[in-house]
């Protein structure tokens, strides 16, 4: 039967699964796959596996919970191998590479930010600060069949706009980067300028997110500042 993979972490950490069942109906009955260095908590695959409440619920429940005792690689949702000896295969190629990262992780959480801006804010900074873009808007206004300034005032924004989030995000991740150990940039969404995630160890976590809340002051309600976490350190795996 494949065998469904949840983590991986070091042989010797805890793993304190009693009460906790697997994906599946009725949950798979979860186990560990070692090597002497490494070991992969798994079960069972079930045939019709989909992204279910439930499902998804018990993944990050054994996640979090050996999170708890230490560091864990965490892996993506339906992630599959053939059975438990691939797994163990797998385990003893990349030995170095997963005992790297581990140790990488250890005593780390990861904590998203995401940053966003109020629309019209910015474009009353961008139309008060640029006399060419002031200079389109009224001509448009006063000749609206004026297709090609238009196209041209909306280009002139749209770059502008473009050019302030990115460095608006830049200066954020710089501000923030010195209590974290590592960041990692995600693509920017429609409603935010900034996507990041970053490494924070365990023992800095407080600091970090006051932090994030002094920033989020200082920036005034123009400025949402949302940080979600501690997550599973997908980002850094």
């Amino acid at each position: 039967m494949a065998t469904y993979i949840y983590a991986i972490t070091a042989a010797d950490h805890p793993q304190k699964l009693d009460g906790l069942t697997g994906v599946g109906d009725p949950g798979g009955e979860l186990r560990s796959v070692k090597t002497k260095a490494l070991s992969a908590v798994v079960s069972d695959a079930p045939e019709d596996l989909r992204a279910k409440r439930r499902d998804l619920a018990a993944h990050q429940a054994v996640l979090e919970t050996l999170m708890a005792d230490g560091a864990t690689l965490p892996m993506r949702f339906g992630l599959v191998g053939p059975d438990d000896d691939s797994v163990v295969s797998v385990l003893e190629e990349s030995q170095s590479g997963y005992t790297e990262r581990l140790s990488e992780l250890d005593g780390c959480l990861e904590y998203n930010l995401k940053a966003a801006r109020e629309e019209e804010s910015l474009l009353r900074e961008i139309i008060g600060q640029s006399e060419e873009i002031r200079r389109l808007r009224e001509f448009t206004r006063e000749h609206p069949e004026a297709q090609d300034e238009k196209m041209r005032l909306g280009e002139l924004v749209s770059n502008e706009v473009q050019a302030r989030n990115e460095a608006e995000g830049k200066e954020l991740v710089e501000r923030l980067a010195g209590g974290a150990q590592q960041y990692s940039m995600g693509e920017p969404t429609q409603q935010h300028f900034l996507n990041v995630s970053f490494l924070v160890r365990r023992e800095k976590a407080a600091a970090f997110s006051q932090a994030v809340d002094e920033e989020s002051q200082r920036r005034g309600e123009e400025y949402k500042l949302t940080l979600y976490g501690p997550l599973p350190p997908y980002s850094f795996v």
